[in-house]
Order: C-alpha cells, then sequence, then structure tokens
C-alpha cells in the first residue's frame, strides 16, 4: 500500500486477516498494517467459541488471553510436515502420511454420507481416536531415537506440541480436522497478488477486503456473484435501511417479478 501522505510517499506492507465461519457460511477479511495480536483485538475482542488456526504463536496468545477462546490446531499443517520430511526420511514419512489419509478417508466418508454432527463424532470416536492414539505413541517413540535436526524430527515435534488441540476435532462433528476451508478462501488473493502489486492506499485495502469477503461469501453459499451482484445493485437504493442484512450474499433471496 501507498502512504497517502503525498510528502512521503511510502510503500509498506498490508496483510489481510482471514476469519471463516463454516457453520454459519460466513467470510470476513480484514485489512492490518501487520500481523501481531493487536490486529485481532476488533475482531475478536468479544467472540466467545473455537477458532481453528495454524501453529502461529500469535493465536495461542490471543487464546491465552481471552479465556473464552478455544484455539485448536490444524491437521493439514502437521500432516504437511511429513510430506516436506519425505524426501529425507521417506519410510517413517511415509508411514505417519499413511495415518492422516485414514483419517481423511474417514472424513470423506462422513461427508459422502451426509452424516449429522452427532454422527460424525461417534464416527470420529470409533475409528478416528484409536488411529490418532496409536499415531501418536509412534511419534513419542521415534522423537526418543532421532537427531533433532532430523527433518522428521521436526514433523514429529510440531505435531506433539499440540497434539490435544489437533485432536479436538474427534470431539465434535461440528469441527473441522483442519482450516482448508480458510486455504480455500485466500487463494483468490494468492492468486491476485500475481496480477497487481499494491492496493493504492490503505482506503483502497480495505475496500479490496470489503470484495473479498462479499465475494467469498457469495462463493461458500453458493450463490452466483454476478447475479447477487446485478440484482443489489439495481435494489439498494430502494431497499430499508433496517433491513439492509437482507441483501448480504449469505441471506440473500432473488427479487421477485
Amino acid at each position: 500500500c501507498s502512504n497517502e501522505n503525498k510528502k512521503k510517499r511510502k510503500i509498506h506492507d498490508g496483510y489481510l486477516w482471514c476469519y471463516h465461519n463454516s457453520i454459519q457460511r460466513l467470510v470476513f477479511f480484514d485489512y492490518q498494517h501487520g500481523r501481531g495480536e493487536k490486529c485481532t483485538e476488533g475482531i475478536l475482542k468479544s467472540f466467545r467459541g473455537t477458532i481453528q488456526t495454524d501453529g502461529w504463536q500469535v493465536y495461542e496468545r490471543v487464546a491465552a488471553k481471552q479465556k473464552e477462546i478455544t484455539q485448536i490446531c490444524c491437521l493439514a499443517h502437521a500432516r504437511r510436515k511429513f510430506d516436506e520430511a519425505k524426501e529425507y526420511e521417506p519410510v517413517l514419512a511415509d508411514y505417519a502420511l499413511t495415518k492422516f489419509h485414514a483419517i481423511y478417508a474417514i472424513e470423506r466418508h462422513c461427508k459422502e454420507q451426509g452424516l449429522s454432527f452427532d454422527e460424525i463424532t461417534k464416527v470420529r470416536q470409533d475409528k478416528s481416536v484409536p488411529i490418532l492414539k496409536g499415531l501418536h505413541t509412534w511419534m513419542l517413540e521415534q522423537y526418543k531415537t532421532l537427531l533433532p535436526s532430523n527433518h522428521i524430527t521436526v514433523a514429529i515435534n510440531y505435531s506433539l506440541e499440540r497434539w490435544e488441540r489437533l485432536c479436538a476435532f474427534t470431539q465434535n462433528g461440528m469441527l473441522n480436522p483442519d482450516n482448508n476451508p480458510v486455504e480455500r478462501s485466500i487463494r483468490p488473493v494468492a492468486l491476485g497478488r500475481k496480477n497487481f502489486l499494491f492496493a493504492g492506499s490503505q482506503r483502497g485495502a480495505q475496500r479490496i477486503a470489503m470484495i473479498y469477503s462479499l465475494l467469498g461469501t457469495c462463493k461458500i453459499s453458493n450463490v452466483n456473484p454476478y447475479q447477487w451482484l446485478k440484482d443489489v445493485i439495481a435494489r439498494i437504493n430502494s431497499h430499508p435501511i433496517n433491513r439492509i442484512s437482507e441483501l448480504l450474499p449469505h441471506n440473500w433471496e432473488p427479487a421477485t417479478a
């Protein structure tokens, strides 16, 4: 972003923080100047519930300060560490990856069967928990014999430090095993960086965040963004201000003739 003060004209980095609610089917991008925990205060100040993140320590500190927040970790990030170690320790890495693949096969089955949250919880308790317990035991055994600098040791240590939070999804069918939904939501941002380098200004970055939020919510709500935008632009001037939320993508109903 370029500084809006014309006398300075300095360029600095800005960050889009993505918040994704899989249950209510909402996506929200928040533009911030940095990546510190202060950048979450406006969004998470009054939040009560569970946040799922990667292993970045900022999220852990936020959850530690706000007792009403439970932070859990992403199984896909743990799996990725073993995938990165495969080049150096193929046998050990393959063993762990096989266990992760088995967990995800169970998740696919639950999704294909259209199971309820309670049913998903039971399947996870019956099938996923034993696999995870076995994997945990294996990691502890391997950790005793490997050098600290070994790539597979780094992968194992990442999981062991976060084990309870990695397995938290097995306790509630509403939870995902990973934060891949967020990864999918930020993909357009990553692609966009290849097409444009600057937001132009702080306000420009904030507007980008709003657009990404609205279109991201369209996508997760299976709403055609062009049809939604065309309809909303035609209706918004005459729509009652106290019912403006009806025009948001997750609430939107096309105008009837």
